[in-house]
């Protein structure tokens, strides 16, 4: 394979939690140089041996309350191609590390920032996570049984999708923008915008009048009989998604579901007979019974994995879609690519503040006044 796409890029990543690293990974993942700055003497937010955000870059301490440490980063950051931070608005100028001062110093660079609310607005200084984002966009609403109360998806829409990931594709943008014509600017990344932005389609669907904003009422949100999970004989579960007419009636075939009631899919009215129905017939056998069963069909019938069972399944072991680094099992980079090649995670030996600022032309001296 040729050398990762993002070879040859240098990026400087200011220690975070959540979405700057992850927004770090990928870039890092993808053949970036991703050098991370931690806080003082301490290794940071996580365990870089245990945690694959973490992974494929090397880390320094800086003491960013010491003008050498300032100094340090700034010199860093002139010769980088972009720099990522994700502390609240205001808080790199403070530091003396703002965009108008690393892009005066370096004009090309791309100075990301990952904020929840995002830089300006009246909310712009007040602290929140990922289900407050999710909340004030109305993605969090929409998720949920019919019967229950709004469901936060883990942290997965705020800081990951509608994050760290809209942040490393707001940098590439950028690079491609700086590559073409020398000039570096902001990127303001707000994980409640990311969150909207993920929900598009259902924006679109309320529009069309096919969204209703009752949770479990709609045809994804697990108010069709024909999209949802179903509990098993063995207490395992099923995900369900035979929306398309061939393959739901292929669902039809594996359960044989000859009642006329089938013949009504989109039929809300008949929902809730046909959920009792197909929850019924789910119980009289063991979720791998129902796997085979469902084999060779198109009927869109998948096992629910835990962690533990996605690692090793066949399709994901043949996609070699896991990965174990220093004993870790984890994603492994993704997209892949027809001629270039991705970074193999890495998660030793990250830690070599003297010999990574030496690298990085700091004499000794200079890294000595750093107190390495």
């Amino acid at each position: 394979m040729a050398p990762p796409p993002l070879a040859g890029l240098r990026i400087v990543e200011m220690a975070g939690i959540g979405p700057g690293p992850f927004c770090g990974m990928m870039l890092a993942d993808h053949g970036a140089e991703v050098i991370r700055i931690d806080r003082g003497v301490q290794p940071g937010f996580s365990d870089p041996a245990r945690d694959p955000l973490l992974r494929s870059r090397r880390s320094i301490a800086l003491d960013l309350k010491t003008p050498q440490g300032i100094a340090a980063v700034r010199r860093i950051a002139a010769d980088a191609d972009g720099l990522i931070e994700g502390f609240r608005p205001g808080v790199m100028e403070r530091l003396g590390l703002g965009p108008d001062l690393l892009i005066g110093d370096n004009p090309r660079l791309v100075y990301g920032r990952m904020t929840g609310w995002g830089q300006d607005g009246p909310m712009a200084q007040d602290p929140g996570h990922d289900i407050n984002y999710i909340a004030l966009s109305g993605t969090l609403h929409a998720l949920g049984t019919a019967d229950g109360k709004p469901a936060p998806p883990i942290n997965l829409i705020g800081d990951f999708g509608g994050g760290g990931m809209l942040l490393a594709f707001g940098m590439l943008a950028a690079l491609l923008h700086a590559q073409r014509t020398g000039e570096g600017q902001v990127v303001d990344a707000a994980m409640a915008e990311g969150s909207a932005l993920l929900a598009s389609m259902i924006w679109g669907f309320r529009a069309m009048g096919r969204w209703s904003d009752a949770r479990g009422t709609n045809l994804l949100d697990g108010g069709a009989p024909f999209y949802d999970t179903y509990t098993t004989q063995d207490g395992r579960w099923l995900a369900v998604g035979a929306i398309e007419p061939a393959f739901y009636a292929s669902l039809r075939r594996v359960m044989g579901l000859d009642d006329p009631l089938w013949d009504h899919q989109f039929d809300p009215a008949a929902w809730p007979e046909m959920r009792d129905a197909l929850a019924a017939r789910f119980l009289t056998r063991s979720r791998d019974a129902w796997v085979a069963a469902f084999a060779g069909s198109d009927a869109c019938v998948t096992p629910v994995l835990g962690f533990d069972e996605a690692a090793v399944h066949p399709q994901n072991d043949h996609r070699r879609s896991m990965t174990i680094a220093n004993g870790v099992t984890q994603p492994a980079p993704s997209p892949r690519y027809s001629v270039s090649g991705t970074t193999p995670p890495a998660m030793e030996n990250v830690r070599n503040d003297a010999a990574s600022l030496a690298d990085l032309g700091f004499s000794a001296a200079e890294i000595g006044g750093l107190g390495h």
